[in-house]
């Protein structure tokens, strides 16, 4: 990296960590309502997405209601701004909490497992487990980002004891060389954000997804068969402005005898149930659809 980029990322990592030193009732309810008139208001950040988004997942729903969901959903956008940025000064019993970490950690005790997520919320929250559980490293797998610069920032806000980021490319190769010893001894929990939009393959499998035929990532579930690894759904809800709490749910055990795509399948079935529940928390502006059957 350059000396100017470097210099680049210093002067960002400083404006996050002065921001999120500032007390909770000024971040979340001065700048982030200003970010919220911004996003909404002033620059429409994706609207014509939201709102084909919101239409087409809920054709039953009224003009009145499905502008109710827009406009919570740019308000937790704007939350998400917030959240990502305090992420600096990390107070991970203020931003989350696991009820039930003490079954998890008993459960997957000894043993590597998955988590698959979702863009559900404030989801860099769910790093935040490596601090449940001295016993496990969390695994957190992502999409680099183009600009060196914005990589490098967010590595340094999403590190934190317990937690590693490895590249969605390198991920199975990367779990085949530490499977045997783990990392420094310990198991490892791979974080999967699984509702992504994959690339489109002549055998892609389709499934209905609010009201559309959409396409998933596959690769947890080849992971967990290939390597008998247990799965579990992170289910979030939110308590307050960036505040979630988070529990895991097992879709499956690492041994049964599953068809082809029944994992995923049980991953869509609780998505769905989450976001119809609370559809504000999703991230709508997201080009989900962009393939077609």
């Amino acid at each position: 990296m350059t000396f100017v980029r470097r210099l680049q990322v210093e002067v960002l990592w400083a404006l996050c960590r002065g921001f999120a030193a500032l007390p909770y009732w000024f971040r979340y309810y001065v700048v982030e309502n200003i970010v919220f008139f911004v996003l909404y208001y002033c620059l429409r950040y994706r609207m014509r997405v939201v709102k084909e988004n919101l239409r087409n997942s809920f054709p039953e729903k009224s003009r009145l209601e499905l502008l109710r969901i827009r406009r919570r959903f740019y308000r937790t956008l704007s939350e998400i701004f917030v959240d990502t940025v305090s992420l600096a000064r990390a107070r991970a019993q203020e931003m989350i909490r696991f009820p039930n970490a003490a079954e998890q950690s008993a459960a997957t005790a000894g043993r590597d497992w998955i988590a698959m997520m979702a863009h559900f919320g404030c989801w860099e929250y769910g790093s935040f487990w490596g601090l449940c559980d001295p016993t496990q490293v969390i695994v957190a797998v992502y999409h680099p980002l183009r600009s060196a610069v914005m990589e490098e920032l967010y590595q340094r806000l999403r590190r934190r004891h317990n937690t590693m980021t490895v590249a969605m490319n390198d991920c199975l190769r990367f779990y085949l060389r530490h499977r045997e010893q783990g990392i420094d001894g310990k198991n490892i929990a791979i974080g999967l954000i699984a509702d992504q939009n994959p690339p489109r393959r002549p055998d892609s499998h389709w499934f209905r997804f609010l009201d559309q035929d959409t396409l998933f990532f596959d690769g947890g579930e080849k992971l967990a068969v290939k390597c008998g690894l247990p799965v579990y759904f992170a289910r979030v809800d939110r308590i307050r402005r960036g505040s979630y709490e988070m529990t895991f749910e097992q879709i499956y055990d690492g041994t049964e005898q599953v068809a082809e795509y029944e994992i995923t399948e049980r991953y869509v079935r609780r998505l769905e149930a989450m976001i119809r529940n609370r559809p504000e928390l999703w991230m709508w502006s997201h080009r989900r659809w962009k393939h077609k059957r």
